[in-house]
């Protein structure tokens, strides 16, 4: 089991991936709200695709942080959340607070991207950028991570 929470971002042209793992406890989650207001800006919409699958423990946080970029993006009347292969328990506890419905799942984050990548240049979105650029999250102390 890993000690505290890390957080990976990668950019692609039409979504940003945020890969979580460790622990996603209270102090765990003011880091990782403030790497999605980091990110917000990456993707138009913006599209989030949150990579859960490699937390070993999370508590009611995760659904503090979903619920904020949800809350977020119904304000800006934009964007889409999706879940990447959700565990049983985290889709049970997104049932029970009315928050599945807002949220797409997908069962692979490759799968994910290149359907996205597919969408937008079928909506003649530049095709010519550079679709994947990747940043780690800060740590503890706010300095990237290399």
């Amino acid at each position: 089991m890993r000690n505290g929470l890390y957080i990976e971002t990668i950019r692609h042209l039409h979504c940003t991936v945020l890969r979580a793992g460790g622990e996603l406890d209270h102090a765990g989650r003011v880091r990782f709200s403030a790497c999605i207001d980091a990110v917000w800006g990456w993707s138009v919409g913006p599209v989030l695709v949150f990579d859960l699958a490699d937390l070993d423990f999370y508590d009611s946080s995760v659904i503090g942080v979903l619920a904020m970029a949800m809350q977020r993006m119904e304000e800006q009347e934009s964007g889409r959340i999706i879940l990447v292969r959700p565990s049983d328990h985290l889709l049970s506890v997104l049932r029970l607070t009315d928050l599945l419905s807002r949220v797409e799942l997908r069962e692979s984050v490759e799968e994910t991207v290149a359907e996205l990548m597919l969408d937008g240049s079928a909506r003649g979105s530049p095709s010519s950028q550079d679709p994947r650029l990747s940043t780690p999250a800060p740590d503890s102390s706010g300095r990237q991570r290399p």
